[in-house]
């Protein structure tokens, strides 16, 4: 068989700090039915003062590997559009609090799509047999980003992060990742940017058309590129951008509620570490189950889109039955 990337392991974290509709209400001209009519969130946890993205890399890493307890990590990929600095790489920090320095670590930026990159970068070193194991690690703060008195941007973001734990194996393993569709268009740049923290802009009628369309399509490739139909899929993991852009994704591609993944209403938007905050939330709470058909896709800044399919393996002999590990 073909050697291939496995998912072994998966964890995530949240930091202890929840935002409700409630509390933006009193310091944003807006109100709870406003913001839930639009996006579908209801609350999001939002990082202190004092916890970097570092700080919430490490703490979903650490519950990936406490999951599955590997003999070795040999790299580590961080996929962020909120590094702790512009230099140097935060990745590499990361590493080294889990114990893992001398590996390499590196950041990858692609905004929402971050993950998806990562995902594939991670295979492509064990394809390569540059790596037989490796932590795939999607962490950002985004809600640093809107400015603080923008009540079309302030409620869509939280932060967070999450982690996929590969492994070297075959494709015909449980948890081996097919074939990944991964494309950008640096013509829509401007339709998503922050020049820095506090001056975050969006022009969400464009976004919303091109998430969907790119979303959409990016996952007829990925399913048959894998051989699949679309009703073959029994979980789509979109990024959870906003509750209309799954909505209409699912609907474009024909996939029904019952097969859709989300939290979107209890975390908004995290970026880079959505898809994988999911997968561990939905796998833990058994909306998730070994030998589901599994079609993951995400778009973002950039602009960037991508997809995935896996058939979800069997982690319970390895992994705690636990949800989302909240920062202490």
């Amino acid at each position: 068989m073909t050697r291939a990337a496995v998912v072994a392991g998966v964890g995530s974290a949240l930091p202890p700090s929840v935002i409700s509709n409630e509390d933006l209400t009193a310091r944003l001209d807006t109100t709870d039915e406003w913001i839930r009519s639009r996006t579908g969130i209801t609350r999001r946890h939002v990082a202190g003062a004092k916890q970097s993205t570092a700080d919430l890399a490490v703490r979903a890493a650490t519950q990936a590997l406490t999951s599955n307890e590997p003999e070795h990590v040999d790299a580590l990929v961080l996929a962020t559009t909120t590094p702790d600095r512009c230099c140097p790489a935060t990745a590499p920090a990361v590493a080294t609090r889990l114990g893992l320095t001398g590996i390499p670590a590196f950041d990858l930026a692609a905004g929402c799509t971050g993950f998806l990159y990562a995902l594939a970068t991670g295979a492509g070193l064990i394809a390569a047999a540059t790596a037989r194991t490796v932590l795939v690690i999607g962490a950002d703060r985004l809600a640093s980003l809107p400015r603080p008195d923008d009540r079309t941007t302030v409620p869509l973001f939280g932060d967070g992060a999450g982690v996929l734990l590969l492994r070297r194996g075959t494709t015909d393993e449980p948890g081996a990742l097919g074939p990944v569709v991964l494309g950008s268009d640096g013509t829509g740049a401007d339709l998503i940017r922050a020049e820095r923290p506090g001056a975050l802009h969006m022009d969400g009628a464009d976004v919303f058309r091109h998430a969907v369309d790119h979303m959409a399509a990016a996952s007829r490739q990925a399913a048959t590129a894998a051989g699949w139909d679309l009703g073959d899929v029994d979980r789509l993991v979109p990024h959870q951008a906003n509750h209309r852009i799954t909505s209409f994704v699912a609907r474009r591609l024909g996939v029904p509620a019952d097969r859709q993944l989300g939290n979107v209403a209890e975390v908004g938007n995290t970026g880079a570490a959505s898809i994988p905050l999911l997968l561990d939330r939905a796998s833990s709470d058994g909306q998730l189950k070994p030998g589901h058909r599994t079609l993951l896709t995400a778009f973002g800044a950039g602009l960037t889109w991508g997809a995935l399919t896996l058939t979800w393996p069997d982690l319970t002999r390895t992994r705690r039955l636990e949800g989302p590990r909240h920062d202490q």
